[in-house]
């Protein structure tokens, strides 16, 4: 149920809050924060809000105009499982001091307001996301971008790669982590102990596994649920998991593709539109979808490589969307088909079940920014009543040359979305849900990501160079 700034307090003298922590999200997609004593804290701060440096902040306000205000959501309070003194956790919306508007950089407000848009188009007044966020974890790992010593070392005892002659010989061989039982799986109890993290913070799980990739690669379901509720889930997932690692020595990373050879980290989305009540997806169209979902599913291939931006947001996340490892790279639907951009999942026969997920993105991805870009790029397929997309059943991995050129692709960098982005935007401008102003700022942040990636030379660069 919906909590009230009142239920809060109470919620707070109830469980003995000594602090009270609250947080918001970068246009990158992180968690930032500062905590106030529970003395400091009082009731009226969920109107009034709590001052902050914007201009502090990557890509938010410029030095002259950085006075900001944080407005709590008493919505999103939880109970913080980590911290040595009982924490209070709550989640902020962004708003200008001077305008009184809801601030148009926050990407939770982009959340937020994409939300609001579908219900002013009339085509829904719901719309679930349900997120596989992937990640690995590390025993160790060791990283140097100095110019005189410039790469890393990943131990990993899941992998053995940590060169221990000892090892018990159990362990998951490239490509071999789906599912093997322990003692190969090293991390079942760790998981498991994540899982009732995650739960404790509010997010309820519905599964959890090692995943395909060795060194540690796992996955932890959460159940689905609406935009902005999903997108808030993803953060603390992210703080959650990452530190009950971090508190037995173990180290968690989302990044897509941090090992040669093996296979990435996704969050594949699935994704459905409801209205009073009643799924709108199914229907007697192709896997059966109705029209609508088609059309839908035609708008999020249409703008895939403009959504990229989004979805894959980090020149890491081209690492991993090639040929080979599981990942998606042709923009074309297929039923139960991984090999596909968008895929139908053929478990049930429910209408209730029946959903389109999109298997590009992965979990370095700002959640309310990639949610809000592909319910957009889907609105607008409906809108322009695109229709039913090119569908195949075959494996898009095994096609030929010639049959793999007619299937369009998604970009091959950080930069051709970029290029997307700035050529095919127009959709996300749609009911002010994405602004000039923001697209302008995410993409020149992620210009210099391109940039100080493509000035440095890699370690492979010296293999294949040093002696020409």
């Amino acid at each position: 149920m919906a909590k009230s700034a009142k239920d809060v307090m109470k919620m707070i003298a109830d469980e003995g809050v000594q602090f009270v922590d609250v947080r918001f999200t970068d246009m990158p997609g992180r968690w930032q924060h500062f905590s106030m004593p529970i003395s400091a804290f009082e009731e009226d701060m969920f109107e009034e809000g709590l001052g902050f440096d914007g201009s502090s902040i990557e890509g938010f306000q410029a030095i002259e105009a950085s006075d900001m205000l944080l407005i709590p959501d008493p919505d999103t309070a939880f109970i913080d499982p980590f911290f040595a003194h009982t924490t209070l956790v709550v989640i902020c919306d962004i708003k200008d001091p001077i305008s009184g508007e809801l601030y148009n950089k926050d990407p939770r407000g982009v959340a937020k307001r994409a939300e609001s848009y579908l219900v002013e188009t009339g085509i829904g007044d719901t719309i679930f996301m349900g997120p596989e966020a992937e990640f690995f974890i590390f025993d160790s790992v060791q990283f140097s971008s100095d110019p005189y010593a410039f790469g890393y070392r990943i131990n990993a005892i899941d992998a053995h790669s940590d060169g221990d002659e000892f090892g018990d010989g159990y362990w998951v061989r490239t490509k071999g982590g789906y599912f093997p039982c322990p003692p190969s799986d090293k991390y079942q109890d760790l998981r498991s102990e994540m899982v009732l993290n995650l739960e404790k913070v509010g997010i309820p799980i519905e599964v959890q596994h090692h995943e395909v990739a060795t060194a540690g690669q796992g996955e932890i379901d959460m159940k689905f649920d609406t935009l902005t509720v999903v997108a808030d889930a993803i953060l603390k997932y992210k703080y959650a998991i990452r530190n009950t690692a971090s508190a037995v020595g173990k180290t968690v990373t989302f990044m897509p593709k941090p090992i040669f050879g093996d296979n990435g980290s996704g969050m594949h989305t699935h994704q459905s539109i409801w209205k009073g009540g009643k799924p709108l997806f199914a229907g007697d169209g192709y896997a059966g979808l109705s029209d609508l979902a088609l059309s839908y599913t035609s708008g999020l291939l249409a703008h895939g490589p403009a959504i990229s931006a989004f979805t894959n947001p980090t020149v890491n996340s081209y690492r991993r969307l090639v040929p080979g490892y599981e990942a998606p790279v042709n923009l074309i639907l297929s039923a139960r088909n991984r090999s596909a951009v968008c895929r139908v999942p053929m478990y049930s026969n429910s209408p209730k079940a029946k959903r389109v997920e999109y298997r590009a993105p992965d979990p370095t991805a700002n959640p309310y920014l990639a949610f809000a870009a592909m319910m957009m790029a889907g609105l607008d397929g409906i809108k322009s009543e695109m229709g039913e997309p090119k569908a195949t059943d075959k494996n898009l991995y095994a096609l030929s040359a010639r049959e793999a050129r007619r299937i369009k692709t998604l970009p091959a960098s950080l930069g051709e979305a970029l290029d997307a982005l700035e050529k095919d935007h127009d959709f996300l401008l749609e009911g002010g849900v994405f602004t000039e102003d923001l697209l302008e700022s995410y993409i020149e942040i992620k210009r210099e990501e391109v940039a100080e990636a493509n000035l440095r030379p890699s370690p492979i660069e010296y293999e294949m160079y040093f002696d020409m």
